[in-house]
């Protein structure tokens, strides 16, 4: 039985991305509650037949990397998309590649067929590039109009292109140092190598522009979550009434380990549930004693950022709070603009109502403060 080959997918971006404007290169720009990097690096990451991922990032990017996706490995890009390349290859060469899947960061979205593609493909070629049949009609113009041209056997090129490592070093080796390359698939092919056509996916196309954000994020298959969160509390003399991240004014407080705000606890539960991460308890036990009086803020934005990191969006909270002291009326406003501000969502995606048992039961007769949440988020469901 022979060894599996092992792949190494580089990532190149290490570009200025300055045509797509804004104030930091697009590969590191939010997409999809993301950087746009950290979309493609997880497919690769994800995906059974690729061994190691590498980016390849311009000088002074090391923060911004880190930043998206944490310690990963990388190495430092050249001059041009080829140097760039180059470093990469030699970087894969370290690290024992046999193949390398090239991909440029501007595609943050790779289907998983794609790179089954690919991959087989190098069974039995020196490379493979993932391409599209040119569906528009095609015509030469200036300022006017000029002759159609024949679109019979055109396709439209994307990324990953798959290579042998041993094939790509040496087209990359005997090219004119004077004559840039348009991508690493003619380099291979110039050499006389072979690179095969594999169905690429629309989802591949290139962010280039700042109207190709919207473009790309309007092709993700969003998945929508709804999930439910309870929390109980119990009013005590002596403690001081936290509420939906305000404190109210009360002759009593809810007791708890943390500062016991039952609405904050039970909005943490219901986005947790989204991601189904557990509960708050999993998360911040109330056996450990650093969470002794601690601000539940603290517990919403964990849970917030779980689900932002996964690259999910909140799109709405609702809450019911359960008591029969003290108002709930007067203080609602400042729950939403609290609660809106903890998740970084605009108040009208917060909903604060209150409700009393009619005297009945443990929040009727004062005892303690009980409250249910239900939260909405929606996740980016990565082409399989």
């Amino acid at each position: 039985m022979t060894d599996q080959p092992r792949t190494i997918a580089l990532i190149v971006a290490a570009g200025s991305g300055s045509r797509a404007g804004g104030d930091v290169p697009k590969q590191y720009a939010a997409m999809a509650g993301r950087p746009m990097i950290a979309h493609a690096h997880a497919a690769f990451a994800g995906h059974a037949g690729i061994d190691g991922v590498l980016v390849v990032i311009a000088r002074g990017d090391e923060p911004r990397l880190r930043a998206a996706l944490g310690n990963v490995d990388f190495v430092l890009g050249g001059a041009t998309r080829q140097g760039s390349v180059a470093n990469g290859l030699a970087e894969a060469t370290r690290m024992g590649a046999d193949h390398v899947l090239i991909h440029d960061a501007a595609r943050p979205f790779v289907p998983a067929a794609v790179i089954d593609g690919v991959l087989a493909a190098l069974d039995t070629h020196d490379g493979a590039t993932p391409a599209l049949a040119v569906a528009d009609t095609l015509a030469r113009g200036d300022a006017l109009l000029g002759a159609v041209v024949d679109r019979t056997g055109l396709v439209r090129i994307q990324t990953p292109q798959g290579f042998r490592l041993e094939a790509l070093r040496r087209a990359h080796a005997a090219w004119p140092a004077d004559e840039a390359a348009t991508d690493d698939a003619q380099m291979v092919r110039r050499l006389g190598g072979s690179v095969a056509l594999v169905q690429g996916d629309p989802m591949l196309d290139k962010v280039t522009y700042p109207q190709d954000f919207a473009a790309a994020e309007a092709r993700i298959a969003w998945e929508f979550r709804t999930a439910t969160g309870f929390d109980v509390h119990r009013l005590e003399t002596g403690e001081e009434l936290w509420l939906g991240g305000v404190l109210i004014p009360h002759d009593k407080g809810l007791s708890g380990h943390s500062d016991a705000d039952v609405a904050l606890h039970a909005i943490t539960d219901a986005l947790l549930g989204t991601i189904a991460a557990g509960d708050i308890g999993t998360h911040f036990p109330p056996s450990d004693p650093q969470w002794k009086g601690a601000d539940s803020a603290r517990f919403l934005r964990h849970a917030a950022k779980l689900v932002t990191d996964k690259g999910g969006r909140i799109d709405f909270v609702d809450l019911t709070l359960m008591c029969e002291a003290p108002k709930i009326g007067p203080h609602r406003a400042a729950m939403v603009s609290r609660i809106a501000a903890l998740l970084e969502i605009s108040p009208e995606r917060v909903s604060v109502k209150a409700t009393t048992t009619e005297r009945l039961g443990f929040t009727g007769r004062g005892e303690g403060i009980a409250a249910q949440a239900a939260a909405s988020i929606r996740l980016p469901e990565q082409p399989r």
